[in-house]
């Protein structure tokens, strides 16, 4: 499976913990205790989304908005159905 899924992500940085709070209209919702300086709030994404997704860290990169608290993480090895089946369905579509 060589495509990517491309999952939009809101990241509230320096969280008291780390977790995914669920969809926000077509977001998933993250919560990183990891402060927003020098990427460590991509770095605390990615690991989140690949351990909840039970995928390595290498299937997921920063696509879009690495400066920004709206990314888009690119995501291998896993459809939309298999993602939405850990973070429930999202009803925004």
């Amino acid at each position: 499976m060589n495509s990517s899924v491309m999952l939009k992500v809101r990241v509230i940085p320096g969280a008291s913990r780390s977790n995914v709070a669920g969809w926000l209209g077509d977001m998933l919702k993250v919560r990183v205790s990891a402060p927003p300086e020098r990427g460590k709030a991509n770095i605390a994404v990615i690991k989140l989304l690949a351990r909840e997704l039970q995928l390595q860290k290498s299937a997921l990169s920063i696509a879009s908005g690495s400066t920004s608290q709206n990314k888009v993480v690119a995501i291998q090895g896993i459809t939309m159905k298999g993602i939405e089946d850990v973070f429930g369905a999202n009803n925004a579509q």
